[in-house]
């Protein structure tokens, strides 16, 4: 029986047939080669599945499975993790591609810091160590809610132990946030890992979740929604004062979105929609100014 691999590679796949051969070729040229890539087709309409399965005919350690039915972003990933047999699970999009150094600097990172549940590759201002280095949950939150926030990435920027993310359950499915929800609560329990960015490629184009997410502004509402659930969680590792500056920091900076929505966006009903799902009254939208 074959040892199962370090790191499971996971790509989700819908209609990405222009991209998917250069993601595949981009993990086969990689300098860390002990992975199994598993692709998850999730009903594709053009020739994502045969390109995948021309790869899958080549070498053994890609695997491609299809979807009976549609199950959307999250689930999708969620499907792909329940394949997965290595210590780690590594997502990397179908449109987007991981440098040959990438995957090996990743799982290495990860090897050196085992008690770590997160890592991720994404390069902000405040990070003023050398890389790599793991952040406490203090810290984690501190720089997410009182400064520029080190957790706003998406999947393809990070590499997972797949232990913690199986007894966290997986995504939970959030329309545009579930990741974040993600590493919130990996961030809650678990050290965090920073590393060196330009590790993956993302590549930016109109047909991507996100886009479409910030394009009908749920995006807008959920995330205001989950941080300020975040927040009211005992857990959080703040204190009283810390957290009721982070709130403020939130209210303000969900406000001028709002006023964004109706001066330059013209949309005000979208704009009375969101504030009414998110109980941000006229009188808060008034206050974070203050």
């Amino acid at each position: 029986m074959a040892a199962s691999p370090i790191v499971s590679i996971l790509t989700t796949v819908y209609n990405r047939e222009k991209y998917i051969a250069a993601c595949i070729d981009s993990v086969l040229g990689c300098s860390y080669q002990d992975w199994e890539l598993i692709i998850v087709d999730d009903v594709s309409s053009d020739g994502s599945v045969a390109i995948a399965q021309r790869y899958e005919q080549k070498d053994a350690r890609i695997k491609v499975y299809v979807n009976d039915k549609n199950l959307g972003d999250y689930p999708n990933r969620n499907k792909a993790a329940s394949y997965a047999k290595g210590k780690y699970i590594k997502y990397l999009d179908a449109d987007d591609f991981i440098y040959p150094h990438g995957l090996e600097i990743m799982v290495q990172t990860m090897e050196q810091f085992p008690d770590a549940a997160l890592g991720v590759s994404q390069k902000v201002a405040e990070d003023i160590k050398p890389y790599p280095f793991v952040m406490q949950p203090k810290e984690t939150f501190t720089r997410e809610f009182l400064q520029r926030g080190v957790l706003g990435l998406g999947p393809t920027g990070t590499i997972i132990r797949r232990d913690v993310f199986e007894t966290l359950g997986g995504f939970t499915g959030t329309r545009y946030i579930g990741d974040t929800e993600m590493w919130y609560n990996l961030a809650l329990a678990h050290p965090v890992v920073k590393m060196q960015d330009e590790l993956i490629f993302w590549r930016q184009h109109d047909d991507q979740e996100i886009t479409k997410g910030q394009e009908s502004f749920f995006y807008l509402e959920n995330s205001y929604l989950h941080c300020i659930k975040t927040l009211n969680n005992p857990k959080i590792p703040l204190s009283p004062k810390e957290i009721k500056l982070a709130k403020k920091n939130i209210h303000k900076r969900f406000a001028k979105n709002i006023f964004r929505l109706v001066l330059i966006n013209k949309k005000p009903k979208k704009a009375y929609q969101i504030m009414k799902a998110t109980g941000f009254s006229v009188i808060k939208l008034l206050k974070a100014f203050g």
